[in-house]
């Protein structure tokens, strides 16, 4: 009777996946190192600033360790008043950049397809643009009040810009000969701008709101410094009133999250949707 061979996949300890999980993970750490490369420094780092704060015995209130503002952090998480001010601020956020990408859709739009509008309109957006925002924030409060409409049209004028020039810049890119061999076979305007300036546009778009998310975190902040009741930017004030500098880069590193995790989000909906186009020609800002 002939022996029956046992094969590789016949037990766990011959499975291929199995055998070849530690050859995955080196291949994916030589093709992506950041991937190992930032925890790595961020470790690092964490740990020279711990022991350069202890060795040199920098004063809390100058500079705290980051086990103090670890401390800090998980204090404020368990006060429901701070999740109070996480909401507002993200509120705030999130109703400015969607007035912005409104906004910037219809007047991109509407500049990219005329040139005229462009030559009219352009030189007064630019000439805003280059105003500090900082000094336009005592303007809202005293036009909009203390309350959230201030903030929310702060988020939305600091966003604005960079999603309008990226929808501006996105439809223009579409490859002239698509537009004359569509137009050669008798596609109408609208038919274009569907099917060739739209497509091309959307890596542009992404961009647009990946860049614009954050502003628009920073403009309710901005908002808040100014003048409000409730808020991270509020709360950052309030710390830095108490001398309590812990308290402060506790706030500033959810203010960090909230724009690593709005980044991320934007970042996976761009693959999906436009992960077409020419990256690099993007517009930052």
């Amino acid at each position: 009777m002939p022996r029956t061979r046992l094969q590789p996949t016949d037990s766990p300890k011959g499975d291929p996946m199995v055998l070849d999980t530690p050859r995955r993970r080196a291949t994916a750490l030589s093709t992506r190192p950041e991937l190992a490369l930032i925890p790595l420094t961020f470790i690092v780092a964490t740990g020279l600033w711990e022991l350069i704060v202890r060795v040199f015995g920098v004063p809390a209130f100058i500079l705290p360790p980051p086990s103090a503002i670890l401390e800090a952090l998980i204090m404020q998480l368990q006060q429901p008043i701070f999740w109070r001010h996480l909401a507002v601020t993200t509120q705030e956020t999130l109703i400015g950049f969607l007035i912005g990408v409104a906004v910037a859709l219809v007047l991109g739009t509407a500049i990219s397809q005329l040139r005229l509008l462009e030559k009219t309109i352009m030189p007064f957006v630019v000439a805003f643009q280059t105003i500090p925002k900082v000094a336009l924030a005592p303007l809202f409060v005293v036009w909009f009040g203390f309350g959230m409409t201030s903030k929310i049209v702060m988020a939305a004028v600091i966003s604005f810009f960079p999603m309008l020039v990226n929808v501006i810049e996105g439809l223009r890119s579409a490859d002239p000969a698509q537009v004359e061999m569509l137009r050669s076979f008798g596609a109408k305007r609208g038919q274009i701008f569907r099917m060739v300036r739209v497509p091309n546009a959307m890596p542009f778009f992404m961009a647009g709101l990946d860049i614009g998310i954050v502003f628009a975190i920073l403009g309710a902040v901005v908002g808040e410094f100014i003048g409000a009741q409730e808020g991270l930017g509020y709360l950052l004030l309030q710390t830095n009133y108490n001398f309590d500098i812990a308290g402060m880069f506790a706030v500033l590193i959810v203010l960090s999250a909230m724009g690593i995790i709005a980044h991320a989000l934007l970042s996976f909906v761009r693959r999906k949707l436009a992960f077409w186009g020419p990256q690099e020609q993007v517009i930052g800002a």
